[in-house]
C-alpha cells in the first residue's frame, strides 16, 4: 500500500497507477504535438477538473491552484497560502508545490502566481506551452505570461487533454457508479421530505445534508415547486421560497459529486397527490428520447446529429425545443465534453459517462418533464448506471 493511501483524512483518492496512467497518455500526446509544457488553472469542484484529473486535489472556493505541468519533470503547483498546502504525505508526482498570499479581490496580489509562474517557465526553459482550458485562466496570468515572455511557443492544448481525460478508466468508472449509487440511496430519504408545508430551501438544505453525510464533496442541488397544471421546473439556490401546498408538483435536481470528487446527477418529479395527465404522459415521451438516446450513443456517433434528432423528435410533438443542451460528458467536471451540441467535434467512445438529460414543455405549456440519469458508454450502446426508478413520484 502507497503512502498515499494510508493517510485517513483522504475520503477517497485515484491509485498511483491511475495518476500515471493519465500523465503518460498526456505525455504522449505532448511529445507528439512537440510541447515542453502544460499550463493550467482551476478555483472550485463544479467546473474544475482539470487541475484535479493531473493532482487528485481539488481546487474550491474560488481560490485559484495553477499546474505547470512538463514534459520530462514532475509537476509545479502555484497556490494560495503561506505554507505549501496540500501536505507532502497527500501528494505524489510534484516537484515543487509554491504557496503565496493571493486573492483576486485583494489587487495587490494579483501578479504573485504570475510571477511565480514566470519564473518557474524560465527555469524549466519551456519553449513551447499549451494552454488547457484557457476560459479558466484568469487574464491577468495569461496576459503577463505573453508579455513577460515574449519568444514563447504558446498554443491551446485543451483538445489534446480531453480525449484522454473523456474517456474513463475501470479505476475511474468504479468511483462513477458509487457516486450514482450514493445518488439513488438519498432518493428514497428525498421523497419523504416532499410534503405541505414545507419550503423549497428547507428541502434543498436537507438533502445537501444527506449527501454530505454520504460523503459528496460538492453539491448543486435544484428544487422548484409549483401547483399542478403549470410547467415546474428545477430553480436556482437564489429562489425557493415558496411553501408546498396539497397537489403541487416539485421538480428536484442533484447535482453532485460523491467521494472523490467524480460528478454523476439525477433529475424527478414528485408530485402531492395526483400526478397530473399531461405531466404522466409528457415524462412517459422524456424516458423513451432518453432510452433512443442511449441506443445512439456508440462509439463514432456525432453529437450534431443526436442533437437533431432530438429536438426534431421534439418538434413532432409541438414540444418547445431545447437550445441549451440534453447531454453531456460528466468526470471531475460537472459538465464535460463531449456535449450534444451542434459545435461539438468530440465523437463518442466507448468508456464515456454521460447525462442524459431530455427536458422540454408540451405544446399546452402545461406540463414540464425533465428525466436525468447517467448513462457509460459500451460498443452497442451506453447503458444506464442510476437504478432510481425512471418516473413520476406520488406522495
Amino acid at each position: 500500500m502507497s503512502e498515499k493511501q494510508k493517510v485517513p483524512e483522504i475520503k477517497k483518492w485515484v491509485s498511483k497507477q491511475e495518476l500515471q496512467r493519465r500523465w503518460e497518455a498526456v505525455r504522449k500526446a505532448m511529445e507528439k504535438e512537440k510541447l515542453d509544457c502544460l499550463i493550467m488553472q482551476n478555483n472550485n469542484q463544479f467546473l474544475g477538473g482539470y487541475v484535479r484529473y493531473f493532482t487528485d486535489i481539488p481546487t474550491m472556493n474560488s481560490y485559484t491552484m495553477t499546474v505547470i505541468f512538463p514534459l520530462n519533470e514532475d509537476m509545479i503547483t502555484i497556490s494560495h497560502g503561506g505554507s505549501p498546502f496540500p501536505p507532502l504525505p497527500v501528494t505524489y508526482g510534484f516537484k515543487e508545490r509554491i504557496s503565496l498570499p493571493f486573492i483576486p479581490t485583494l489587487t495587490c496580489t494579483n501578479d504573485m502566481d504570475a510571477k511565480a509562474a514566470v519564473e518557474t517557465l524560465k527555469k524549466l526553459k519551456v519553449k513551447s506551452l499549451g494552454v488547457v482550458a484557457p476560459a479558466f485562466m484568469c487574464a491577468f496570468m495569461y496576459n503577463y505570461i505573453k508579455d513577460n515572455l515574449p519568444d514563447l511557443d504558446i498554443r491551446y492544448a485543451t483538445d489534446l487533454v480531453d480525449d484522454i481525460k473523456a474517456v474513463k478508466s475501470e479505476e475511474e468508472l468504479e468511483i462513477i457508479k458509487e457516486t450514482a449509487k450514493m445518488q439513488d440511496i438519498v432518493w428514497g430519504g428525498v421523497l419523504a421530505m416532499v410534503r405541505p408545508g414545507v419550503r423549497e430551501y428547507e428541502i434543498r438544505s436537507e438533502i445537501q445534508r444527506l449527501y454530505c453525510n454520504w460523503g459528496s464533496e460538492e453539491q448543486l442541488i435544484s428544487v422548484g415547486a409549483g401547483p399542478a397544471g403549470t410547467p415546474v421546473a428545477q430553480s436556482s439556490t437564489s429562489f425557493g421560497n415558496r411553501v408546498l401546498q396539497e397537489g403541487d408538483q416539485v421538480c428536484i435536481m442533484p447535482e453532485v459529486n460523491g467521494a472523490g470528487g467524480f460528478y454523476c446527477e439525477l433529475g424527478r418529479t414528485v408530485c402531492i397527490g395526483e400526478a397530473p395527465k399531461p405531466l404522466l404522459d409528457l415524462w412517459d415521451f422524456m424516458v423513451e428520447l432518453q432510452d433512443e438516446t442511449a441506443k445512439m450513443l456508440k462509439p463514432g456517433a456525432e453529437p450534431a446529429k443526436l442533437f437533431k434528432f432530438y429536438n426534431d423528435e421534439l418538434a413532432k410533438k409541438g414540444c418547445m425545443p431545447d437550445l441549451r443542451l440534453f447531454s453531456h460528458g460528466q468526470g471531475y467536471d460537472l459538465v464535460e465534453r463531449p456535449s450534444l451540441r451542434p459545435e461539438e467535434t468530440m465523437m463518442i467512445k466507448a468508456g464515456m459517462n454521460l447525462a442524459v438529460h431530455p427536458m422540454t414543455i408540451n405544446a399546452e405549456k402545461t406540463a414540464y418533464a425533465f428525466c436525468c440519469d447517467n448513462y457509460v458508454v459500451g460498443d452497442s450502446g451506453a447503458y444506464r448506471i442510476h437504478k432510481t426508478p425512471r418516473e413520476v413520484f406520488v406522495v
